[in-house]
Formats: C-alpha cells, structure tokens, sequence
C-alpha cells in the first residue's frame, strides 16, 4: 500500500478501501455509496454473530416497514425534535402528492412502538423482546466517510418491553454484555462503555450508554449504544399491560442499536496495517488462500498436490490461487486483502508431506505436516484472535489520558488524540455550557461517564472552576 496508517489514517484508509474493493463511491447521490463483496462477506458474518446472539437471549426477528408516517414520528416531542433535522421525506406518489409525509426510517421506535401497543395486553405478552436488520436513513450534516459515517447504514436494531423497570435496566446490562462478547471478545474491537450527558443521550430516553473506540487518527467513534426509555414512549404510544391485579400499566422499554457498517469500519481501521487489511480468521471473507509455488514444468503435480490439501479444509473458506501471478504478487494481493491464513506449497514441502504456514497478523511462517494441519488451524485462529485483541487493547491504553485544566486538556487533544478524563461539574443538562466552553476552546466533545465508575473527583470542573461531582471523558470525534 505504501502508505502509513499511523502517520496518515484518512489516506491509508481510503486507499485500502480503494484497493481493497470494499465499496464504490461512484453512486449518484452523495453519503450514498456501494457496498461491494469483499466488505459485504464480512458484514453478514456479523449479522449472524449478532443475530445468533440476539436469539439466544430471546428476541425474535421481524421485519418493519421502512417508511413511517409523519403521524407516528410526531407522537413523542423530544424523539421527533432529535431526528426530524435528519428526516428524508417521501412527498409523492408518482405525480401525486401524498397527503401526509413519509419519513424514510432514520430509527424504528415510532414504527414498532405503534404495532407494540396493539400486540401487547397482558402480563403474559411480557417480556416482549424483537428485533429487525435493517437499512436506516439519516441526512447527517458532517462530512461523510464510507462506513464510518454515510447518510445510509446497515444495523441490527432490537426494542423491548417489560413489566418493571428493573427488568429494563437488566437488559441494558445484557446489550453491554453482548456488546463485550461480539466487539472485544471475537472481533478483538476496544472500547469503554460511556453513559452520556443528559444534552447528548438518545431523543426521547431517559439515559444513553455508547460504547466508543478510538481510530488510529485519534478520534472516536461511537459503535453500538443501548437506551434505557422508561416510560417515555409507552405513553406516548399507549403500549400498556393488564397485571396480575387488572390494573392497566404501561411498560418500560429498551432499545439497543449496534450499526454493523460502523463497526465493520472499526475492524478495518484497528487491526489493519502498513500492507493492507487484517481479518480474524471467523470474520475474513476468505478465510484460507493457497499459494502453489511452480517450477519448470511441475504445475500439474504441484495442483493435484494442493487440491488434495484444500479437501482437508473442511469447514474453512479457502481459495486456491493458481494463476499466472508471481508468487509475489500473490502474497501481497492477499495480504492487502487481509486473507488470514496463508499456505505456501512447492516440491519441497510435497517430499516432506507438509505445508509452509503463514499468519497474516505476524506474517510468522511455520511448516505444517499434512497429518497435523487441521488441529494446526485451528491452534492459530485462536491465537490469531487474542494476539489481536491483545495488540489493539495496548495501542487503546496509551490513547487514555488525564486533564485538571483546559491547557493540559487542548495539550491532550492535540499532540496525543483519544480520550482525556476530567473533573466536570455535571453531566445533567445545567452541565451543557461546560461542555460548549470545551468544544469551543479545546475543538472537543464530551463523551460522558465510564460505565461503573463512581469515584468523586477532588479537583474543580475544568470549564468553569465550581465544584465537580463526575468525571468526564473528552475527546474529538467523527
């Protein structure tokens, strides 16, 4: 690639998504772009790890209409005040006009919410746990990045309703959970969970939990997030429940948003390197890719040799590579595309029944007898996985930093990027000149409170010098 990642990730990012043909931008409208095969193998891996995820801890599928009624948008003030700015209308039907607006879907709540208060009755409908994979529009005014920020993205939304609070608030600690397992556990993506301020949650919730990364710029990005809704819109919208007692209730709900094309542009950034994109071996989109090594005129031999190979590779995507290529050029256009494993194969490694084995990560390479190759695979995704959450965990850690004053905060911001924690006032809405004051001076963003931290700050709030009750994180975002 011939580009430096560290010293140049907006280049370096969008030249691999160039030559990596992740996506076109050539599409007439402009946020809009064309996601290609290469980028779209990965994503619905990650539909189905989430999806899987999802099911297994009860939420059932369903599929929403993806315009909403200028009616049911309307129905919650503070939800429709958030998102009307971003609204894409449909006015017309053909020549007609239509009577009412349609609002192309930037968020489900109004659309489900609407069919939740006819489906649900009684207690025994609850807990009523759904979820959609869905396209979402939003005409957002910042500039756009392919994956990272697009005026159209690809998500798993899920919402739910429950009888009490409590069960409501048990179920942001399981979106967390999920989130945890599929972002950092599998896919080797660092972040901390961060309850924003009471002037930056979702429209219409009670709180907002983000989970945010950093990219190798040094600036944030929001993956999934998880909004805690109280009652808000089950009396907007009417969504009750008879109890035990025939008392008419209304439900306290939930909604939780992870969108897979900006955590697929998360995985790009993080793990990928100077020679291109790096994939865990269960989110590559090919997984395997052999590379024969010909000689004179022992083409046919060398073949038949690997095509035995890849009928081991039973349960593993795997690519052949018998063109007229190079070596060489082989093992650099599949690097670039960040094929996790590598097989070597030449008439050396056939007299010794054995493979050269090479990781994309480390680029380390190992001869693999034959009889041991499966069980070998296996060892290495493996360690493939966690070497690579290890490595993205340290390069986190070095992004986290503190500030007691806003010189040292604009110090923190510019030379070293990622997140400052400091002693704030309030994250509640009297906190939001504060948070202007730094964006002003400083160019950056309050973030929020780590999730689970509860410790006092002694110091006083860095904006305006009165006593502070939080910590806050800060940074500059995208």
């Amino acid at each position: 690639m011939q580009v430096d990642k560290e010293k140049n990730f907006s280049e370096w990012y969008n030249t691999i998504i160039k030559d990596a043909q992740l996506c076109d931008l050539r599409y007439g409208v402009k946020g809009f772009v064309v996601f290609l095969p290469w980028a779209v193998l990965t994503m619905e891996k990650m539909y189905r790890a989430y999806e899987e995820e999802l099911q297994q801890k009860g939420h059932s599928p369903a599929w929403f209409p993806a315009l909403i009624p200028e009616s049911y948008l309307t129905k919650e003030s503070e939800h429709v005040q958030g998102f009307v700015p971003e609204v894409l209308w449909v006015t017309h039907a053909g020549k007609e006009k239509l009577e009412e607006r349609y609002a192309m879907r930037p968020t489900s709540e109004t659309a489900m919410y609407t069919m939740y208060s006819l489906w649900i009755k009684g207690r025994k409908d609850l807990p009523f746990k759904l979820y959609q994979r869905a396209q979402v529009w939003r005409h957002e005014t910042k500039a756009t990045k392919p994956f990272i920020r697009s005026r159209e993205f690809y998500w798993v939304e899920a919402h739910n309703a429950f009888a009490t609070r409590a069960e409501a608030e048990a179920q942001v600690q399981e979106d967390m959970e999920i989130t945890e397992k599929a972002l950092h556990e599998s896919w080797g993506i660092p972040f901390i969970f961060l309850k924003r301020p009471q002037w930056d949650k979702f429209p219409g919730a009670e709180d907002t939990y983000a989970a945010d990364t950093i990219l190798p710029d040094g600036r944030v990005l929001q993956l999934p997030s998880t909004h805690m809704l109280g009652q808000h819109f089950a009396k907007a919208f009417g969504i009750r429940y008879m109890d035990e007692e025939g008392r008419s209730e209304y439900v306290w709900q939930t909604c939780y948003g992870p969108a897979i094309s900006r955590i697929y542009a998360a995985l790009v950034a993080i793990h990928g390197d100077e020679h291109g994109l790096v994939f865990p071996v269960d989110m590559a989109p090919l997984q395997i890719v052999i590379v024969p090594i010909y000689k004179g005129e022992n083409k046919k031999k060398v073949d038949a040799y690997c095509q035995e190979v890849k009928k081991k590779l039973q349960g593993y995507s795997v690519r052949l590579d018998d063109s007229e290529n190079t070596p060489g050029y082989k093992y650099n256009h599949w690097e670039m595309r960040g094929v996790p494993l590598r097989l070597e194969i030449g008439e050396r490694d056939m007299a010794k029944k054995a493979v050269i084995l090479v990781r994309r990560d480390t680029r380390d390479k190992t001869s693999v007898a034959i009889s041991e190759l499966a069980e070998k695979i296996e060892e290495v995704k493996n360690k493939m996985t966690a070497g690579m959450r290890e490595r993205a965990d340290a390069r986190f850690e070095k992004w986290m930093g503190e500030a007691d004053g806003m010189e040292p905060l604009k110090k923190i911001l510019e030379n070293q990027g990622g997140f400052a924690r400091v002693p704030f006032c309030t994250d509640r809405m009297e906190g939001k000149p504060c948070a202007e004051k730094i964006k002003e001076a400083c160019h950056g963003n309050v973030r929020g409170s780590k999730f689970g931290d509860t410790s006092k700050p002694k110091e006083k709030c860095i904006a305006c010098g009165k006593k502070s009750s939080i910590y806050l994180y800060i940074a500059k975002q995208y």
